[in-house]
């Protein structure tokens, strides 16, 4: 069959009819089951797909545009395109660029930034103000994560001493920064 009677069967099937629909797929199912089959590489989803595919042939057959260039191009196109549909309806969808925003950055903003940076110095002198036994205790728990049981073997008091000193250091920290 040439090129110009798949162009007139095409053409006819877009007017309703049958029987030209019915020479078409009889003419070129072959050809187009061949690229779902390459695409989907299942012979029974490539069976599916293809009757997807002539059922968009027999309701879109009206775009089709008559030129020079091959019918059947436009035909391949469309059963390429749809397999590959399908094949991307088969993945999970990917999340939306919306789902970033609720990504938290977890370093601080150039606001925060300038904020600590002033109230670290606030701090180091607060830090200055306590007993320097204390103030290491504090430094050691709060900044190098150190537990309470670690700080008294350290520093040679018990348990509920260092506990002790850390409860009243922070007390006295806290009415430092806030004079």
């Amino acid at each position: 069959m040439t090129p110009q009677d798949i162009t007139k069967l095409i053409v006819r099937t877009s007017m309703g009819e049958r029987a030209a629909f019915d020479l078409l797929y009889r003419q070129t199912s072959a050809k187009l089951f061949g690229v779902c089959l390459r695409v989907l590489n299942d012979r029974a989803e490539a069976e599916e797909a293809l009757q997807e595919v002539f059922v968009k042939i027999w309701t879109k057959a009206d775009r089709f545009a008559v030129s020079e260039l091959s019918p059947i191009s436009w035909l391949v196109a469309i059963a390429r395109n749809h397999s590959i549909d399908r094949i991307r309806a088969r993945r999970p969808p990917a999340v939306g660029v919306d789902a970033a925003l609720d990504i938290v950055d977890p370093t601080p903003g150039p606001e925060a930034m300038a904020v600590a940076g002033g109230e670290s110095e606030r701090i180091q002198r607060c830090l200055d103000e306590l007993e320097p036994d204390r103030a290491a205790a504090v430094r050691g728990a709060y900044l190098s994560g150190e537990s309470y049981a670690e700080l008294a073997e350290r520093h040679g008091v018990p348990l509920n001493t260092m506990r002790t000193w850390l409860r009243r250091s922070l007390i006295k920290l806290r009415e430092c920064l806030e004079r």
